[in-house]
């Protein structure tokens, strides 16, 4: 190639990479959440007294309960559940996806070097070369076995004049944002389930302790139902009242152990562990403990930044955008720079000779003209997924907001609830001690004992089970705001790194 023209094809070049600065398609824009700005339940209506704190949530919202068992529990999540162990390999995938992507901005270059030995038939093509160099040549003659050596280099890069290639990336690194807060997401829901799942024990737990305390009350009335009849002073109807009431409550006991040991599990299998891994960590039997009456929320409007599902909901509507230019891309010519430079002899002597060099370089244009319709339907369909994306983050929006109004309305009420239910399981001890009193003075009858007694274990179980509801209902509120943001995550693995699998999990798989 000459200077000059060698000059030219530099000219084209320069003049084909300031086309590259184009790019078609939508711009992606971040999307108005429209959520409130001063209160999650309206500026007209009448917010919960919590809502108006303005401090916002912490991230490590389990320390309200001041349980150093669950902070313990919670700690180690991030490492252990195997869901957002899961969601970090699926974000090291989509970083992979997006290496591939982006490759397509660099040019590729090959080597490709060969040897080959052929020997011509005689009876081949060659043979017609001897009515060629005429009758003194004889018929079927064919040269010997030829050797041929190559080496060479061949090149191609395709221009992104339109930035078909640049929405692919851009697309590429959109879905590697929502990998990263699907993870997120992943350990929110992990932190919360883990939370939930420790209260319920705590009060299936404090239910036990409730049915032994109500068990030995029972056994002291059946002892004062069995000396009285000793003494004449009381039927055996009685006895018999007072000593099922006794195996009455016996009886709840199995269940809730079962309901127990259910609850053990759950959060063995939370932290990746076999069942009953946390038997004698959880064993200590001890009771709910509530969180303030008064949460901080933070600012409504920040909860689309909070929350990691909708977060990922526009990511996702940020890689439909991105995937419509891509599309657009496709109506437009490709350009790509193709060019091979080798050496070629058929004496390996001579092969990298002058003389042995051969080369080609030049530019290939690619303009679509028929498809069938595939580059237009391609395009509909690109646009139709990004209103999908569109209406999935509104979806996502509007029901982040929908589940801190119930949690916020449902924790109100439900302390209310319990302040009434524990005034109930006060009353009905009162009665229970005159009951007592009064049977045991001959003035009432063993009846109104019974009754007493059943009322306030009632009393007393739906009072737990309430405490229960409003730790529970506090949870669900913290999750709601996007509680949870831990910057401790498992190592993303590396493209030279395997995924390390664990030995139980491939013997539980082949078992």
């Amino acid at each position: 190639m000459n200077v000059g023209a060698f000059r030219d094809w530099l000219a084209i070049v320069g003049a084909l990479a300031l086309l590259a600065g184009c790019t078609v398609g939508p711009d992606f824009v971040q999307p108005n959440s429209h959520l409130p700005e001063q209160s999650f339940l309206g500026d007209n209506g009448t917010p919960a007294a919590m809502a108006h704190v303005p401090a916002p949530t912490d991230p490590v919202w389990w320390n309200v309960f001041h349980d150093p068992v669950l902070t313990n529990l919670e700690r180690r999540v991030a490492e252990a559940n195997l869901d957002v162990r899961t969601a970090t390999v699926r974000l090291a995938e989509s970083r992979f996806q997006r290496g591939v992507a982006a490759a397509a901005e660099f040019p590729s270059l090959n080597t490709d070097d060969k040897y080959t030995r052929e020997q011509y038939s005689k009876n081949g093509i060659v043979s017609l070369l001897s009515g060629l160099l005429g009758p003194s040549a004889g018929g079927g003659v064919a040269p010997g076995p030829l050797n041929e050596y190559y080496a060479g280099f061949d090149a191609s890069w395709e221009l992104d004049l339109w930035g078909r290639v640049r929405r692919g990336v851009e697309s590429a690194d959109a879905q590697v944002d929502q990998a990263a807060d699907q993870r997120r997401d992943a350990l929110v829901s992990s932190l919360a389930e883990l939370a939930r799942d420790y209260l319920q024990l705590r009060g299936v737990q404090t239910q036990i302790g409730i049915a032994n305390d109500n068990l030995k009350v029972d056994r002291d009335i059946l002892q004062l139902v069995q000396d009285r009849q000793q003494h004449g002073l009381q039927n055996g109807l009685d006895v018999e009242n007072a000593a099922a009431q006794v195996e009455s409550i016996r009886a709840q006991i199995p269940q809730l152990q079962q309901q127990e040991s259910q609850y053990i599990n759950a959060l063995s299998l939370l932290l990746d562990q076999p069942p009953g891994a946390l038997k004698s960590e959880l064993g200590v039997r001890t009771s709910v403990r509530i969180g303030p009456p008064r949460i901080p929320l933070g600012i409504p409007s920040e909860l689309a930044r909070r929350r990691p599902d909708i977060r990922a909901a526009e990511d996702q509507l940020h890689a439909a955008t991105a995937n419509i230019g891509v599309a657009v891309g496709d109506f437009y010519p490709k350009v790509q720079l193709n060019g091979t430079v080798g050496f070629d002899s058929l004496d390996i002597k001579h092969l990298f000779d002058a003389s042995s060099l051969q080369y080609m370089v030049g530019p290939e244009v690619t303009l679509p003209i028929f498809a069938g319709g595939r580059l237009r339907s391609t395009l509909a369909l690109r646009e139709a997924q990004q209103q999908e994306a569109a209406i999935t983050y509104r979806k996502t929006v509007l029901q982040a907001w929908h589940d801190v109004v119930n949690a916020l309305v449902a924790h109100r009420l439900e302390l209310n609830r319990r302040a009434r239910l524990r005034a109930q399981a006060d009353h009905a001890g009162a009665a229970l001690d005159l009951a007592r009193a009064r049977y045991k003075d001959g003035v009432s009858e063993f009846l109104n004992v019974l009754d007493a007694e059943r009322s306030l274990l009632q009393a007393e179980q739906q009072y737990a089970a309430s405490t229960t509801s409003v730790s529970l209902d506090l949870v669900q509120l913290f999750k709601a705001l996007g509680g949870g943001w831990e910057t401790q995550f498992p190592d993303v693995p590396s493209e030279t790194a395997a995924v390390p699998v664990p030995v139980d999990l491939v013997d539980r798989a082949i078992r």
